[in-house]
């Protein structure tokens, strides 16, 4: 490390001021603090706090709390894989397999994100942000393992310029910058990212006779049209395969959908990481996941179709409900501020995914128009919230 130190300062002098590479100054400094803390003192006089948390730290938290379903998104992918095409496969096969499929993805992800965000810095001359950190991994696990990789580089690109750096870059964001990628896929390429049939196999393989690549979702929907009860429709899905959608199944995450969204389980695991560590907001998760198991009962007391019926807690582990109450409603710079807003804020998320889910067949996945909504709807919340404390404050002061 010693050395890398020296070679950082060595060349450090062509990048300050006056230097003959002084416009690249960001570019040397953002890759000079992936290693070293930043060679900055306070100049100011007067009391200071110092604290080892920063932007780094907290991105990097965030990153860590992914990789559980990162690893086991690879996994799944070539389990499924494997079970679609009737082949057999071990724990390793179905781990490169999987790699293969989600390595691309990744890198594809993050070298676009990150050159995007590095021409910004140099034209704005603003500093490099740790939050493509943590934004690179969730584009990723967001996308289907089929996807193609230019897909994802355009997606990536109208994220970060579209819904970051027209804004202002990091911090300024009104929309998730992930879901945004996701969204712009959903309109613009909805054959590949779909949310009613999504993969069973790739590459040159063909699906063996009978087994069907339909969500969950579009499987509880189909059987609400048909009539049949939506719990028997997923048990029977696929199941002479043992690939069905009973509710054990959705809750560890061995179904197909996109990457890192399966598993439930996992969901649950980097929420535990990000909470204990305090990064993440524990009032959105339990209000994301309370106000759709809410919604989902007063679906059931106003079912009309097998559909509404499906018993509530089925919703907590469809689709990527748990990944974006998690990852996506909790990111501190497009959800509500305020502690009364993050309640309202978390569970209108869990609300509205459910209502788009059953009342709407065009859109099978809620959570990203609710999550993108509530994006827009979090200031004016906040709003509210900080209009109400004054107006109770005002009537109990006395003159």
């Amino acid at each position: 490390m010693k050395a890398l130190q020296n070679l950082f300062d060595s060349i450090k002098p062509n990048f300050e001021k006056g230097g003959k590479w002084e416009k690249f100054h960001t570019l040397y400094e953002g890759h000079r603090t992936i290693a070293f803390a930043p060679d900055l003192t306070t100049k100011a006089k007067g009391a200071q706090i110092k604290d080892a948390t920063d932007l780094k730290r907290v991105m990097i938290t965030v990153v860590i709390a992914m990789i559980p379903a990162l690893l086991f998104g690879i996994l799944n992918i070539g389990h499924q894989h494997f079970l679609a095409t009737g082949e057999e496969a071990g724990f390793v096969d179905k781990a490169i397999f999987g790699a293969i499929s989600v390595l691309p993805i990744l890198i594809v992800s993050y070298a676009v994100g990150l050159l995007t965000e590095f021409t910004f810095c140099v034209i704005r001359n603003h500093p490099i942000s740790e939050g493509y950190l943590v934004t690179g991994m969730l584009i990723a696990l967001v996308m289907p393992p089929y996807i193609p990789l230019w897909q994802v580089a355009l997606a990536t690109i109208f994220a970060v310029v579209i819904g970051k750096e027209v804004f202002g870059g990091t911090g300024m964001n009104i929309l998730n910058v992930a879901m945004t990628a996701r969204a712009f896929l959903y309109f613009a390429y909805p054959a590949q990212i779909s949310g009613d049939q999504v993969w069973t196999y790739l590459g040159d393989k063909t699906a063996v006779d009978g087994f069907s690549g339909a969500t969950a979702l579009a499987v509880a929907y189909n059987a609400g049209v048909e009539g049949k009860p939506a719990v028997e429709a997923l048990a029977s899905h696929n199941s002479a395969f043992g690939a069905d959608f009973s509710f054990m199944n959705m809750f560890m995450g061995w179904i197909p959908g996109s990457i890192g969204e399966t598993s439930t389980l996992m969901a649950l695991v980097g929420a535990v990481i990000l909470v204990a560590t305090g990064v993440a907001s524990w009032k959105i998760i339990v209000g994301g996941f309370g106000g759709a198991y809410v919604m989902g009962l007063v679906m059931n007391a106003l079912a009309v179709n097998e559909y509404m019926a499906m018993p509530a807690h089925y919703h907590l582990v469809m689709g990527g409900l748990a990944f974006g109450v998690v990852f996506m409603a909790t990111d501190p710079v497009s959800a509500a501020q305020t502690e009364l807003g993050k309640w309202i804020y978390g569970i209108m998320i869990g609300v509205f995914t459910v209502v788009i889910r059953v009342t709407n067949p065009a859109y099978p996945e809620g959570i990203m128009l609710a999550v993108l909504f509530m994006n827009v709807m979090a200031p004016l919340i906040d709003y509210y919230v900080v209009k109400a404390n004054k107006t109770r404050r005002l009537q109990r002061a006395t003159v």
